[in-house]
């Protein structure tokens, strides 16, 4: 920056040279966008009537309602999903009582929406899904649901492909046509605005939420979405809350962080533990975890969630070593990215190796195993290179792929 911004922005803050320097390197190039940042304000978050399709799927979701349909609340496996699943369906149930939810099987039917899920949900008698941080390029999948006359609001956050699935409600800021003023929000922050949206319609007041925004502050924090603008604002009275009232589920796994919880905490020490009952057994574990009262049956899912975190991590120690003597003993050593394989690695922690890998190598990364007939697995990248667009050139050599800029999946 120059020389004469920086003086002008550390008088105005009354601060050093360096904080100045730093801020506006960030953006942060005024007095009122450092209040914003330093200082944030519920009253900072926009209008969630400003999505696009928010009107069409608040709607329907009424609509369902009304006439008493049975609604299934759809999510990812992952930490984003599994908050995503717990916030909507929780925030849901506590007025209408027939709803249920489901999350795939990360080895039978893969990320994102499934034939299997979506035959679940017309064998349950559903008429309305409604999916969280996954959907958006699950075009020949909306198809069929709507062969079977089931609807489905998309909620997600990843990239579209040039044409959106034919859902009824499509709700993701990075669709070309919608003006939201904020592109990055997570899946579980797009599932916030959701309810924000149907909570304003109700006439009740903001306060009703704040129980459900330490569930967003998760999310962000574990899918290393950029904390600034509405996220900025998300994280930090969700670790309010987290700090102040704990939902139950959590008491367990931030009793031994003897300070308060950080947005460190939420990465390194919860996020893991949500994230692992997905990768090594089954995720709905971890929502139960999350929206579970009961005293008993808490204590027995936090023991359950210990020991897939346990054995998440010795799994995810082997695959690293025998990932770093493979590139050790590549005859090829001069290459722009890193790509390793083996048959029989557990597909459930590839994402996790991929990112340690970076750490040794600062190359975009790709790890792969064997699941069935397929080679699957988890792209990761390094700042100022796109992965997805990059995969979206080699969609004829992919049977699929999701994801962003810096993390996807392929089949």
């Amino acid at each position: 920056p120059k020389k004469k911004e920086i003086d002008l922005l550390a008088n105005q803050l009354s601060v050093n040279l360096l904080i100045a320097k730093i801020l506006i390197q960030r953006e942060i190039n005024s007095f009122d966008k450092a209040k914003c940042f330093f200082r944030p304000k519920l009253e900072d978050l926009y209008d969630p009537f400003l999505m696009q399709d928010m009107d069409i799927a608040v709607e329907r979701i009424q609509k369902a309602v009304l006439k008493k349909e049975k609604i299934l609340i759809y999510g990812d496996y992952d930490v984003d999903g599994v908050t995503s699943v717990a916030l909507v369906y929780t925030y849901l149930k506590k007025d209408y009582s027939n709803i249920i939810k489901y999350i795939p099987d990360r080895y039978k039917e893969g990320y994102g929406i499934s034939k299997e899920g979506i035959e679940y949900a017309k064998k349950e008698g559903v008429r309305l899904i409604i999916s969280l941080d996954c959907g958006i390029t699950a075009i020949d999948q909306i198809n069929y649901a709507n062969e079977l006359e089931i609807d489905f609001i998309i909620c997600d956050h990843h990239i579209p492909l040039e044409n959106l699935p034919n859902a009824i409600a499509v709700l993701d800021p990075k669709r070309k046509d919608c003006k939201y003023p904020f592109k990055e929000l997570c899946g579980c922050g797009i599932g916030f605005k959701l309810i924000q949206a149907i909570n304003l319609l109700k006439k009740r007041p903001f306060n009703e939420l704040l129980s459900y925004i330490d569930l967003v502050a998760i999310a962000i924090a574990a899918d290393i979405v950029p904390i600034i603008g509405e996220n900025r604002v998300l994280a930090f009275y969700g670790l309010k809350q987290i700090n102040k009232k704990p939902r139950a589920g959590l008491k367990g796994v931030i009793s031994s962080v003897k300070s308060n919880i950080k947005i460190k905490d939420l990465v390194f020490r919860i996020a893991p533990r949500i994230n692992s009952s997905g990768r090594m057994d089954k995720a709905m574990t971890s929502v139960e975890l999350l929206i579970q009262e009961n005293y008993k049956t808490l204590n027995d899912l936090s023991k359950k969630i210990e020991v897939l975190n346990s054995e998440r991590r010795i799994k995810q120690e082997l695959i690293i070593k025998e990932a770093l003597y493979q590139i050790n003993n590549q005859i090829e050593k001069k290459t722009f990215t890193t790509l390793v394989y083996k048959e029989d690695w557990h597909k459930g922690v590839l994402g996790i190796v991929a990112s340690k890998l970076i750490d040794h190598y600062y190359k975009p990364t790709i790890v792969l195993t064997k699941s069935g007939n397929f080679i699957v697995g988890s792209v990761r990248s390094v700042k100022g290179f796109d992965v997805y667009s990059v995969l979206k050139n080699c969609n004829s050599s992919l049977i699929k792929f999701g994801g962003h800029k810096y993390a996807a999946g392929i089949t």
